[in-house]
Order: structure tokens, then sequence, then C-alpha cells
């Protein structure tokens, strides 16, 4: 239905809009994100989504965050929607592909509801999160389930995240693997995805879930998106 493989010389614009700011996101972030090519550009056939360590906009780092809402076929209802990405390393990053309501700016946030088809904090390397949050279980009260790498870092290669989403509930994937699903029965509020959702891409620097950079953090650190695809039926 949609997708973008980054083969061109630029971000699309009809496909994806910046975010920018600094104010903490509602997470205690201390990113300032930009529509800078430093922070985000297309290489060799990946976004590169790259956070710094810099002063900017009163903040001490930049990264970037991209979204489809409000574009055309910017949001869908039902489908798979996967990645193939890789992610960023070390303590206080916080890589992340997910999905928000797309009536989020008229209900408001968790009513809208939120997808996180994959998470990473930097301190759990081998780790990435799938979650959803609505009204009754939203922030660290999101309904969640992690998946878990045998050996390595999810860092050190690219991995395919997806979740398979229809009306009775939402399975999450990495690579060819099934780690979660989640049906109306398993969240302790209202069931809030029945409607379409758009797309974000972001890498957070700091915040309250994955505390902040140390002196063991290397900067710049960056996300490679290989491409972002949706299919439905």
């Amino acid at each position: 239905m949609w997708h973008d493989e980054f083969d061109g010389a630029a971000l699309d614009l009809t496909k994806w809009v910046w975010e920018t700011g600094g104010g903490g996101w509602g997470n205690n972030e201390l990113e300032f994100y930009t529509a800078r090519p430093e922070n985000a550009r297309v290489e060799n056939g990946n976004l590169v989504i790259e956070a710094h360590q810099e002063a900017f906009g009163g903040r001490q780092y930049t990264s970037a965050r991209l979204k489809t809402e409000g574009l055309a076929g910017g949001a869908w209802k039902y489908g798979r929607i996967e990645a193939r990405i890789r992610i960023p390393r070390g303590q206080g990053m916080w890589p992340a592909f997910w999905m928000l309501g797309d009536k989020c700016e008229q209900v408001g946030w968790p009513t809208c509801g939120e997808i996180d088809i994959m998470e990473n904090i930097g301190r759990e390397p081998a780790r990435v999160h799938g979650t959803v949050h609505g009204p009754g279980y939203s922030g660290a009260q999101g309904v969640t389930a992690a998946y878990d790498l045998r050996a390595g870092a999810f860092a050190d290669d690219y991995h395919v995240y997806a979740v398979e989403w229809q009306a009775g509930g939402i399975v999450w994937y990495v690579d060819s693997t099934v780690y979660a699903t989640v049906t109306p029965n398993n969240v302790p509020g209202t069931w809030v995805f029945d409607h379409p959702f758009f797309i974000l891409l972001n890498v957070a620097v700091g915040g309250s879930w994955p505390g902040s950079p140390d002196s063991t953090t290397v900067f710049p650190q960056t996300m490679l998106v290989d491409y972002v695809r949706v299919y439905q039926q």
C-alpha cells in the first residue's frame, strides 16, 4: 500500500514530515529534534537518523523525529507495518519505530492509541520492546512484551521489525519470529486500535526510561533504516 526504500538523493517530503523541538516530549528527553541533514538524511539507500552531542536550542543533544501524519496516504487502518533497521547503541540512546492514532490532535494521548513496533534502550543492547498504550494502560502501564537476542546486540546488524494488525489484535515480529500478541481481552481499558494510525521514526537521547548518556556513550550515534513498508490484505 505504501513504502519508502530510501533509494533517492534526499528525504521524500511527500512521505515524511519533520517534527522539531526540544521540550522533552513528555518523557524528559534531552535532545532537540531538528530538520537538518546533520540529523536526518538519505544516504547509500538508507534513512540515516543521527544523534549528536552538541548545544542546540537550549539542549545538549540533537536528533531527528519523522512522521507520516497529515500526508496523502500517510495513515492506515490494519495491515502489516514493517521496517528493516539497524539501531544505534549506547547508554541513554532510545531508538523507536512506532505509530499513533491519526486523531491524536483532537482526542489527545493516550485516547488516540499508540502502537510501539520497536523500542530499544541502550542499556539493554540485546532486547527490543513492543507495546500498546491506551486509556488506562499508558506510559509505564503500557501493555508490553520484550524479545531478546540469543547473542550479540541489535546494533550489530539490521533486523526486520513488524506488526500484523487487524480488528482482533496485534502481533509483533522480530525478523520471522512472533514474540507477542495483544487482543482486546489483554488490555485493562478501552481498545483504541480500530482506526487509522500514522508512522513515526525517531532516536531520542535520554529520558525517564533509558536514563541519560554517560561517559561510555559515544556520539554521534546513527539509526539506519533500509526501508519502511505497509501491506494490507
